[in-house]
């Protein structure tokens, strides 16, 4: 009998940045590589005020430890898709703390990051 490996959960991991200006960089593993958006005031914390985030682009899978003198990582863990359209995207993080649901919404220009009003049990 061969031994079943659990799926592989894909990575993400919250930078936090001192320089140029404070910010963080939310980064998800997909495709093999990390898609990143800068949000220069941090994950909401509420469904009634979002952050803008803005697509930097991607970096490999390295960077998911990667610090230095000037970032840090303020969360990792992995994160699990919900639901995607052309234009938005929800998924939940699973981080060293807590689980949060957030919606990318791409708004033609940057995109914004919403926590949502519902929230996974736990």
């Amino acid at each position: 009998m061969t031994e079943q490996l659990p799926p592989v959960r894909p990575v993400f991991v919250l930078h936090r940045h001192r320089k140029p200006r404070p910010h963080f960089d939310l980064r998800l593993e997909e495709n093999g590589a990390l898609r990143s958006w800068a949000v220069p005031r941090g994950l909401p914390v509420d469904h009634q005020h979002d952050r803008l985030a803005v697509a930097v682009g991607d970096h490999d899978l390295e960077h998911a430890t990667y610090t230095d003198a000037d970032k840090d990582i303020a969360d990792h863990g992995w994160w699990q898709l919900l639901d995607r359209t052309d234009r938005r995207f929800v998924f939940e993080l699973h981080g060293e703390r807590e689980v949060v649901r957030y919606a990318l919404i791409d708004t033609g220009r940057d995109w914004l990051l919403h926590r949502t009003k519902e929230q996974p049990e736990g």
